[in-house]
């Protein structure tokens, strides 16, 4: 890991994004009246709450509808603020922070893609499979911090993976103008 002579724009470009969507999802519940929002467990690609998430204004519309699509919502696997549920459940909602997390601190660090970051992807990505594999077999019920912590996990490493494409990509495209140069 080096630290970037300049920020990266394009890495910025994706993070500014990421960053907003979590701050719009960490807001939303403050901007909706207190305990207006209780339960919207439901499955995930059904949207089980249009009826409710119709009634909201914008964006906080698009934000629970986006929740109600992508996630289950089950509320006991849920955070609340302002009384309200938050629109993704605790392990989405720490992926999201994750993605923000790691494409932020790749603005300004870079990371080698070799073996090292191999470890760095399996030791992110494993906690979420062991964790998910031992609720889906009955082994035990997971907590929402461990939700947390398992998905914010795998979020920085999806995050500084994006980075990491992006920065190959950038290097191809210098190499192939130093060959055409040459």
């Amino acid at each position: 890991m080096e630290k970037r002579g300049k920020s990266s724009r394009l890495i910025l470009l994706f993070f500014i994004p990421f960053l907003i969507w979590i701050l719009l999802q960490f807001i939303a519940p403050f901007a909706i009246p207190s305990n207006s929002i209780e339960n919207l467990s439901g499955i995930v690609g059904i949207a089980d709450n249009e009826h409710f998430v119709n009634k909201l204004p914008w964006p906080w519309d698009a934000i629970y509808s986006s929740g109600d699509r992508l996630c289950h919502q089950q509320a006991e696997r849920s955070f609340f603020i302002n009384g309200n549920q938050m629109p993704f459940c605790s392990r989405c909602t720490a992926i999201w922070l994750g993605f923000a997390v790691g494409l932020g601190f790749m603005v300004f660090y870079k990371i080698k893609l070799n073996e090292k970051f191999l470890i760095l992807l399996i030791v992110g990505i494993v906690p979420i499979g062991i964790d998910g594999i031992g609720q889906l077999f009955g082994f035990w019920e997971s907590t929402n911090i461990i939700r947390l912590l398992t998905g914010l996990l795998v979020g920085i490493v999806c995050g500084i993976a994006i980075a990491l494409i992006i920065d190959e990509l950038i290097e191809l495209k210098i190499e192939k103008k130093k060959k055409i140069i040459n």
